[in-house]
């Protein structure tokens, strides 16, 4: 199926029953007082979370999304049945906005949450409530008020743990490859990753972390050069970012050159983004020599201003990546302790 993550909808709530005009009328009883009964209300429109959902893509078509009306009153104080509600899946991680406002209207993260977006109407009255000292048969009843409708655009963001962060075959879905069972696409050809991917990563029992990849960035990504940008968004829940640098690029450019453009293309995007954790992970290890990989390591480091959790792989081999994997479990353990108990210093990181 196509990854799609935006997508424009229209929901209509129901709307209410119209209340009923009618008058009690029995045997020995030929002027009943009035006994029309009330509109049902109108079904409202619900978003569900669903972890089996990892895409946008059914909104693709189908674009209009109402719920049931309510059923007018009847006689004998009879109220209308109310109209059903309209419960819409979702895949976790998908933001509701008001299309013609921009306002966030909710943001599902976890599986089952709901958020109501459309209320149904309300059913009208029937004559009975009418009745008064003045007008004993009364021949008005209430409509029913319309439903809620709007615009919504909805917009997926992976939930996922680490995020990997880098240029066009820095070999990030090849690290995801080595790290976990996913199996994105991989190529000597820039831009292969066309859409994000999740990856579980598991480095023993009952210890696993998700890591997301996303399309690589280049220099004018901000501006909307690339793919990148329209992607960056997916790393906004992870609580860790990896910067994958090639440290040996096949077209012979400045790996730190490479990566400083990277950061400063997140750093436009996003500044709470680029502020968050961020480990810087040398690819393609197996390419070079000791002193060769020395250097490079040397110089991108002076350009980011990075001396701590620097790592040295080839996703092509393996090497490396293990002890990357368990290093991110153990920090991503550590940073929920601190969740829970402040005190936790930072002092108990593995070394790099």
């Amino acid at each position: 199926m196509k990854f799609v993550d935006e997508a424009s909808i229209s929901v209509i709530a129901g709307n209410g029953g119209r209340g009923c005009v009618s008058f009690r009328r029995e045997k020995f009883i030929p002027r009943g007082g009035p006994d029309g009964g009330d509109g049902g209300d109108g079904g409202s429109v619900w978003f569900v979370a669903s972890r089996g959902l990892n895409t946008l893509a059914d909104f693709r078509f189908n674009r209009r999304f109402a719920a049931e009306n309510g059923e007018s009153g009847m006689g004998s104080q009879c109220t209308g049945r109310g109209g059903s509600s309209l419960y819409i899946p979702v895949p976790a991680g998908t933001r509701i906005i008001e299309a013609d406002t921009g306002e966030l209207l909710g943001d599902l993260t976890a599986e089952g949450q709901q958020l109501m977006v459309a209320a149904g109407g309300k059913g009208g009255r029937g004559n009975q409530h009418f009745k008064s000292s003045v007008n004993r048969a009364p021949r008005q009843s209430g409509p029913g008020t319309p439903g809620e409708r709007r615009t919504l655009r909805l917009e997926l963001t992976l939930l996922a743990d680490v995020g990997l962060l880098g240029k066009p075959n820095a070999g990030k879905s090849t690290l995801l490859r080595a790290v976990s069972a996913a199996r994105p696409r991989v190529a000597d050809y820039p831009f292969t990753t066309l859409h994000p991917g999740l990856g579980v990563v598991s480095v023993g029992p009952l210890r696993s972390f998700v890591m997301a990849d996303i399309p690589g960035l280049i220099e004018g990504a901000a501006e909307g050069a690339g793919l990148g940008t329209r992607f960056l968004r997916h790393l906004g829940r992870t609580r860790l970012l990896v910067h994958l640098v090639d440290a040996a690029p096949f077209d012979g450019s400045d790996p730190a050159h490479d990566a400083r453009a990277v950061v400063a293309e997140l750093e436009s995007f996003s500044p709470a983004l680029a502020a968050r954790e961020r480990w810087l992970v040398l690819n393609k290890t197996d390419l070079l020599d000791e002193a060769g990989i020395a250097a490079v390591e040397q110089a991108v480091c002076a350009v980011l201003g990075q001396t701590e959790r620097v790592y040295r792989i080839s996703a092509l081999t393996g090497a490396g990546t293990v002890r990357l994997a368990a290093d991110l479990m153990t920090r991503l353990e550590q940073m929920a302790a601190e969740v829970a108990d402040p005190e936790i210093s930072s002092s108990s990181l593995p070394s790099s």
